[in-house]
């Protein structure tokens, strides 16, 4: 991953040192699996397990001469050993060690999505809560539909980022798995025994099934899950853009001190953080593609996957946590503006609440297609002419003759519309934690 997009929580996990500790890993516990089982002496397996630390610059050394990196991770690792040397990587193939390596690198990471994930949840949570009250009308087809709050946009995506919590934590289950099993699955040379004693040590279960490496639809789950999270990202992401146009102005993503948003243009504010997260959601989607093509192998396995797999995890890993660390940012600075958000909903001179007297004209009696054709004509009118519709309405006289003065008033409250609000955010577990009051009135 370029410096530009990486995280010191995921460069810890991503890189050759702490790739080759985990294969170590792997190495140790197969070497105290054989030693119980007396294949291997004791004395052997206690000098692997003592050994400390996989010197990376002599394994890339040696790997410029067999041009296979865990041959050379033997090799190296053996020459260390000294006599113990001998009993390393004792009846094992390369992907017992580079799968079962790799599921405990995918669930350190994953786990480190899942901490980031629970934060960025907290952070919309706590600003639904405080937006609860925050009038302003909700779009469909990017045109004003009927008033909504901006608490209840906020509480949807945190329904949708819980669903993601989910989703990894399946992810997670799914690729704790490691196997052991030979050079085509069979434990030919390495019995099940070595594999459930390693898989217990390390807190993986055994792949009931595999052939040379366990397959690739587990890691192609997790990776369509960050590319499902990174779809929700840029869901928030786009949003935000869209209500901070010029011609919006209801949200505005942070602007820090001496940030410039133009070269060239002073005024300017851009939502760059925003914009940037849709771009990186469209690489999460792209290593997805490429995990799923990587499950298709030939017969018991051929190494296309393999350099695939070089990019796609740390790029993928580090690119899902890069956006929910900005994706918090975004949302822990966001400028809120109640104001604009209501001269926006006013601004349609009351046709977003067409519905509302037209559901009422069928209750003093009308026929639905009688009072549909009224109001829509009443607000084609409005649109037309530049004319208030709510004026329109005021002024029918059939209207008047059928609805009282206040149950039309009534029509025009935003509150109507908005009376279940508290009941939908109790249900997704949004509820009072303390930390503040209404953000505003509706």
């Amino acid at each position: 991953m370029i410096e530009r997009y990486r995280t010191q929580a995921m460069a810890s996990i991503w890189n050759e040192d702490n790739r080759l500790r985990q294969w170590l890993r792997v190495e140790q516990m197969a070497a105290a699996a054989w030693a119980e089982l007396g294949v291997i002496p004791r004395e052997a397996a206690d000098c692997i397990l003592r050994y400390q630390r996989v010197d990376a610059r002599k394994v890339r050394e040696r790997e410029a001469i067999t041009r296979h990196d865990v041959a050379a991770f033997v090799q190296a690792v053996s020459e260390d050993l000294g006599e113990a040397g001998r009993y390393f990587h004792y009846g094992l193939t390369s992907y017992d060690v580079v799968d079962t390596a790799l599921s405990l690198l995918l669930r350190e990471a994953i786990d480190v999505l899942l901490a980031e994930v629970d934060r960025v949840r907290g952070l919309l949570r706590d600003r639904a809560w405080q937006f609860r009250d925050v009038v302003m009308v909700g779009r469909t087809h990017g045109m004003h539909a009927e008033p909504i709050t901006f608490g209840l946009k906020l509480a949807v995506w945190f329904d949708e980022m819980g669903r993601h919590r989910d989703r990894l934590e399946r992810a997670r289950e799914v690729v704790s798995v490691g196997r052991l099993a030979g050079v085509v699955g069979t434990y030919g040379r390495v019995p099940p025994a070595v594999e459930r004693y390693v898989c217990d040590r390390l807190g993986l279960r055994p792949a009931a099934i595999s052939t040379q490496i366990l397959q690739r639809d587990r890691h192609a789950e997790v990776m369509c899950t960050l590319a499902i999270m990174g779809g929700t990202i840029e869901k928030m992401a786009t949003e935000i853009r869209l209500l901070q146009r010029t011609e919006v102005g209801e949200v505005q993503e942070p602007f820090t001190p001496g940030q410039k948003g133009s070269s060239a243009m002073p005024h300017k504010r851009n939502p760059v953080i925003c914009e940037r997260l849709c771009g990186l959601a469209r690489l999460l989607r792209s290593y997805c593609h490429a995990a799923l093509e990587n499950m298709a192998l030939w017969h018991e396995r051929d190494i296309s996957h393999s350099s695939v797999e070089r990019v796609i995890f740390p790029d993928a890993f580090h690119l899902a946590h890069y956006a929910l660390c900005k994706v918090g940012e975004v949302l822990a600075g966001m400028r809120v503006f109640p104001e604009r958000m209501r001269a926006n909903l006013d601004s349609s001179g009351g046709l977003i609440y067409s519905q509302a007297v037209m559901l009422a004209l069928i209750d003093a009696g009308w026929s639905r297609e009688a009072a549909y054709r009224k109001i829509q004509g009443l607000a084609s009118r409005a649109l037309e002419e530049g004319l208030k519709f709510a004026d329109l309405v005021r002024e029918d006289g059939e209207i008047a003759n059928a609805l009282s003065r206040q149950e039309l008033e009534a029509c025009f409250d935003p509150g109507e519309a908005l009376r279940y609000v508290d009941e939908i955010l109790e249900r997704v577990g949004i509820v009072d934690h303390g930390g503040g009051g209404h953000g505003g009135q509706r």
